[in-house]
């Protein structure tokens, strides 16, 4: 999905939208249940810990036929925050594309700066924390990855 939205639809990269994030980022999918076919998968964001504290979310890919509704991108954004928040995060950021600062806006984020990634115009963007209350999932064990 993340290739479909990131390297065919938007031309953000060539092949691959993968980065070294990956390695040690916990990956969130949004699954359709009772879908055609059975279980479908419609939404995907990573989630990772750049140091101690500070979480950043990214990488959140919603498939076309599910965007604008806002509950996909909305319920993968809250699982993600509240992840993070329950696992020791005191800060979390994301890079936001332009165009999609207004939504995260409207669900308690704000924008820090504004940034070019890709010569393309993203927001550096926090989340406020009191609005996601922490999970009380565990955390999965260091090395414990899902592909």
């Amino acid at each position: 999905m993340r290739r479909a939205t990131f390297c065919d639809e938007q031309g953000l990269f060539k092949t691959t939208d993968e980065d070294d994030w990956d390695a040690s980022a916990f990956p969130i999918a949004a699954v359709l249940r009772g879908a055609p076919g059975g279980e479908e998968v419609v939404g995907t964001v990573r989630i990772y810990e750049a140091e101690p504290g500070l979480w950043y979310g990214g990488r959140l890919a919603v498939e076309r036929a599910h965007r604008k509704q806002g509950v996909v991108g909305r319920g993968l954004v809250h699982k993600a925050v509240t992840s993070a928040h329950g696992w020791g995060c005191q800060r979390f950021l994301a890079l936001v594309q332009a165009a999609n600062v207004a939504f995260f806006e409207s669900i308690h984020w704000r924008s820090l700066e504004e940034r070019s990634f890709r010569d393309r115009p993203h927001h550096l963007m926090e989340a406020d924390l009191a609005s996601y209350p922490p999970s009380d999932e565990p955390r999965p064990p260091p090395g414990q990855r899902f592909r």
